[in-house]
């Protein structure tokens, strides 16, 4: 019979446990919010305000990033909160989608 032998741990080195490619912390996620040509911009400019609490300014400037460049990154975080962050755009009737940041 094999007995395990005790592993030692400097207690002074932070363990890392969870394997690079899937830590969160390093790769935040980002909600795009792709034009279409649905939607009036006022209409893109209250959500990004309401969703989001942006001022005007801001909710404007996000929206003509949509409308000009066809896209705009609206939010950041974690994965769970940029998926929450998508569904809301789609409930508003929006086109988003969810990718890493770069």
């Amino acid at each position: 019979m094999t007995t395990a032998s005790p592993v030692e741990v400097d207690p002074g080195v932070e363990q890392d446990l969870v394997p690079d490619d899937l830590t969160m912390t390093d790769t935040p996620w980002v909600t795009v919010v792709w034009n279409d040509p649905v939607n009036l911009m006022s209409y893109v400019t209250f959500v990004f305000q309401k969703h989001f609490g942006y001022s005007k300014k801001k909710a404007e400037k996000l929206m003509m990033e949509v409308h000009e460049d066809g896209k705009s990154v609206v939010s950041s975080g974690s994965r769970e909160e940029m998926e929450r962050d998508v569904q809301a755009m789609h409930e508003y009737g929006l086109w988003a989608t969810l990718d890493k940041s770069e």
